[in-house]
């Protein structure tokens, strides 16, 4: 079964099993994670799911798209070189993936 791995800013992990199919804030917010506020729901018109993700892991995932790219100048911390939207991440059947939340999102 697939699991991702949410860390907090404090260093707190949650390792949740997901679904594949599922988006990583899907997961995250069907599970109460802190810090995946997702105020839109998925719809890539928010960056409230903003997340890091484990640099040696961020290189498997699917190339971004250019409009998730443009919502991650919108972040409320600022985006670093794994900055992803947990929106536009699909859980994958054999996915072990590390993301850390960041502070804040709003």
């Amino acid at each position: 079964m697939p699991t991702i791995h949410y860390t907090d800013h404090e260093g707190t992990t949650l390792d949740i099993n997901a679904n594949p199919g599922d988006s990583v804030m899907e997961t995250a917010v069907r599970n109460g994670v802190p810090g995946i506020v997702a105020e839109c729901g998925g719809s890539l018109s928010c960056a409230t799911c903003h997340v890091f993700v484990r640099e040696d892991e961020a290189v498997s995932l699917p190339e971004m798209s250019e409009m998730e790219d443009e919502m991650l100048y919108g972040t409320t911390v600022d985006r670093e070189d794994c900055s992803r939207l947990s929106c536009q991440i699909k859980v994958t059947e054999d996915m072990d993936l590390h993301v850390t939340t960041p502070e804040t999102q709003v």
